[in-house]
């Protein structure tokens, strides 16, 4: 099992960069390893909203079913992913003080015997958070460029 945590600091209110992330489809705008999303409910939002998830890391290409366990606005988005890797995640939004926010990634997740089980997910743990941390300064850049600097 590897455990993944990064977190970034973005310079604007919880409400804003929620207003962001929200949009579960904006995600391979700012995720460089999510490549396409396609949702399999009619809810695009909120508990229970399922979507498929093209994922591409170095030369593996996975498709995760990914369903929304938990959402509460301006503050975290949690799911639960099934396919070759298995697992659970979540954005949690903490606010900072007047117009910044602390946003952070969790994930846990499991790997299959042929991804080298939980040798694979050891050597992937630092590899998955360099990835991440990268994603996260593209969300952070997205973010202040698209909303306006919060009034202090």
């Amino acid at each position: 099992m590897a455990a993944v945590h990064v977190s970034i600091v973005i310079d604007r209110t919880p409400d804003q960069v929620w207003n962001y992330v929200k949009d579960i489809s904006s995600h391979v705008e700012w995720m460089a390893d999510a490549e396409a999303i396609r949702f399999l409910t009619e809810t695009t939002s909120g508990e229970g909203t399922r979507f498929e998830c093209d994922t591409k890391v170095g030369p593996f290409r996975l498709t995760d079913v990914m369903t929304v366990t938990s959402w509460e606005d301006n503050r975290r988005m949690g799911v639960h992913h099934v396919g070759a890797v298995t697992g659970k995640g979540a954005f949690t939004l903490q606010p900072l003080g007047p117009g910044a926010t602390e946003f952070s990634w969790t994930e846990t997740l499991t790997f299959p015997l042929w991804m080298g089980g939980v040798v694979g997910a050891t050597a992937a743990r630092p590899v998955l958070a360099a990835i991440w941390r990268r994603n996260l300064r593209r969300l952070k850049a997205e973010v202040e460029a698209r909303q306006p600097i919060p009034d202090h």
